[in-house]
């Protein structure tokens, strides 16, 4: 009786041998076969990707991102389809549902860019940011990974407000090409948003640099020509309205949607947004980097 144990003991170690042997086993890690030095590209690659997934899963189970980048652009486009909708086609002989799908897409991913970067300060204030310095990832994997998702969101954002849009008469008429870039405008345009945005929440601190941009959007959305065309507005402001980012975002998607003037708008937004991104890489390079370090 006394080799009973010793036996089954025995016999325990030869089948953990074979299922390890055998690879089967469901609870030991996988051998690290291919160690990527942290500031290779394919380091960047996999932990960027990771940090996407990481934010999209957040912000998936987070109230306030969905409101504000799903809900809360399509009941805004209703509310102007049912309120103004009718007068402004009247008054200005054009579909106004054909600005306003294009103006509500922006501020969609305006204001949920807005939302990511107070969710980016309360990660600093954590301590989280700098739980993930001291980790062996890519050190821009944080702020690429952002980027990444910020993408995403964004053309979450636009398929949805296309969505509530076909119902209240949108449509695409200009075929497959010209409706791919409609979907491509408002990502390049969210990029260069976001990535100022990102600075901002990064360098400011406890200032509400923030939530000034949130108001500074919120005029915005009423000074573009998809609220109302140009010429509706006074004079003096005609061009100023004419040339902000807005404005030359919504008629460029304007005119791949339902026609009309279409490389002028899509070359200022692309200077607009990549501009964006110029000026405020560094910023925010520099003040996500620091406020990793520091926490």
């Amino acid at each position: 009786m006394s080799n009973a144990p010793e036996a089954t003991a025995n016999e325990t170690a030869v089948t953990s041998t074979r299922t390890a042997a055998s690879g089967r086993t469901t609870f030991d890690f996988p051998l690290p076969t291919q160690p990527w030095p942290e500031s290779s590209p394919r380091a960047l690659l996999v932990h960027s990707l990771v940090q996407c997934k990481r934010l999209l899963i957040r912000w998936s189970r987070d109230p306030s991102t969905m409101i504000q980048a799903l809900l809360y652009p399509a009941l805004t486009l209703v509310m102007f389809r049912v309120v103004i909708g009718n007068t402004v086609t009247a008054a200005t002989g054009q579909p106004a549902i054909y600005g306003q799908v294009p103006m509500i897409i922006l501020v969609g991913a305006m204001f949920g860019s807005i939302v990511s970067a107070i969710g980016l300060r309360v990660e600093r204030k954590t301590g989280l940011l700098s739980r993930f310095w001291t980790l062996p990832i890519h050190r821009a994997a944080g702020l690429v990974g952002r980027m990444m998702a910020e993408a995403v969101r964004v053309f979450a954002t636009s398929v949805v407000i296309l969505a509530v849009g076909f119902a209240l008469g949108f449509r695409m008429t200009q075929g497959v090409l010209p409706s791919i870039l409609l979907l491509v405008i408002p990502i390049i345009f969210g990029m260069g948003f976001a990535m100022m945005v990102t600075a901002l929440a990064t360098v400011s601190g406890d200032a509400p640099l923030v939530e000034m941009v949130s108001i500074a959007c919120t005029l915005l959305m009423f000074f573009n020509s998809g609220f109302v065309p140009v010429m509706a507005y006074p004079t003096w402001l005609q061009p100023v309205v004419a040339a902000q980012p807005m404005s030359v975002a919504v008629d460029a998607m304007r005119g791949l949607a339902v026609g009309g003037p279409v490389l002028e708008p899509v070359l200022q937004t692309l200077a607009w947004s990549f501009g964006l991104i110029a000026v405020f890489l560094y910023p925010a390079v520099r003040g996500y980097r620091y406020a990793a370090a520091n926490g």
